[in-house]
């Protein structure tokens, strides 16, 4: 005998719920709370930051650099050596944080776990725009460094996005992979040329291009702030479109998201910030690539609880890197980059292997 299911007159089977992502609240039933997410971040970053005001090349006690904090009256060379500190550690924040939510973005946008603003080639192409201004036009301030900047990650980011779609689509994320590092090589070409053939172009810029935090007046920040305002508010406004787009550009336009729009918006944000953090830093690679997958795996999908992790994480990689990057060679120092590049290359083969797998 067959037993079927019924329901009582006049009532209905409840509707599936929607994922928690997709929900315009923030569910409890998260992996952190979202309390839980800023007072840890705020904790980190607050440690990251002491560590890098109180370790460096030189030995300056503890109590030396208190006292110059709080302005009381020490040596010049300990005042000088704070300073510097101090100048390094913010841009440190400002920069993680910015190619942090980019790559959050980027990788939300594309449906690409490679995005990233070093992996497409967006970093070189904005480094190759600057090399440019400084050969054609003379630049050296952050001011002007950054219109060339924005100019160059524009471009670069078209140019691989259209390649990318030539592809069929179950290739695009590799298409899109090899389509960055083609374009990053042809840059990185490109500039090798010019500095090679121009002395001054090559003064300039070499100070910067393998991505460093260090010899910079935390002033220049100040050059890029409305690029850095209006891209963290567009990226981190943008973590519901995200987490639609995830399902496909259909349910997206079925949950109520103007995509067409909501993407270019995301986009423009991302790319403000790319183009923001060259200037000041050089193209620091990986960071947006390492550090949105593990803020994933500690938060869980919902795109607003990446940015938000993101927003605290990247200050921390770039600021512990930078750290780790006058000690580990003392008395000489590594750049920020490089240890970047060191942990974040290991981390990205072990990803493709992952993806291959799957």
């Amino acid at each position: 005998m067959t037993v079927r299911a019924t329901t009582a007159p006049g009532r209905q089977h409840p509707k599936p719920a929607a994922p928690a992502h997709l929900s315009g609240k923030v569910s409890r039933g998260g992996r952190l709370p979202v309390a839980v997410i800023v007072l840890g971040g705020a904790l980190a970053v607050g440690v990251a930051a002491a560590v890098s005001l109180l370790v460096g090349t030189q030995s300056v006690a503890p109590s030396d650099i208190v006292a110059a904090l709080l302005g009381n009256p020490v040596t010049e060379q300990v005042s000088g050596i704070v300073d510097s500190r101090i100048d390094r550690t913010l841009i440190g924040l400002v920069v993680g944080a910015a190619v942090g939510i980019c790559g959050v973005v980027l990788q939300g946008l594309t449906r690409n776990p490679l995005a990233e603003p070093g992996i497409l080639g967006i970093n070189s192409g904005a480094a190759l725009a600057v090399v440019i201004g400084i050969k054609l036009f003379a630049l050296s301030s952050v001011g002007g460094y950054v219109w060339f900047a924005l100019i160059g990650a524009v471009v670069t980011a078209v140019v691989v996005q259209v390649l990318a779609l030539l592809a069929p689509v179950r290739a695009q994320p590799v298409t899109m992979a090899l389509a960055g590092a083609a374009v990053m090589a042809t840059s990185t070409s490109i500039v090798g040329a010019i500095l090679v053939s121009d002395q001054g172009a090559l003064d300039v810029f070499r100070f910067w291009q393998v991505g460093s935090v260090a010899g910079r007046d935390a002033g220049i920040i100040v050059d890029v702030a409305p690029f850095l305002v209006i891209g963290f508010a567009l990226s981190l406004a943008s973590g519901s479109l995200l987490n639609a787009v995830a399902l496909g550009d259909d349910l997206a336009r079925g949950l109520g998201q103007r995509v067409l729009l909501h993407r270019l918006l995301a986009a423009t944000g991302a790319i403000l910030l790319a183009a923001a953090a060259t200037p000041l830093a050089g193209p620091i690679a990986f960071v947006g690539l390492v550090v949105p997958h593990v803020v994933r795996a500690v938060v869980g999908p919902d795109h607003r609880r990446i940015l938000l992790g993101t927003l605290f994480a990247g200050p921390v990689l770039v600021v512990v890197a930078d750290t780790i990057g006058r000690v580990v060679a003392a008395p000489s120092e590594v750049q920020a980059g490089i240890v970047c590049a060191v942990v974040g290359a290991p981390f990205l083969v072990a990803l493709v292997r992952r993806m291959n797998v799957a």
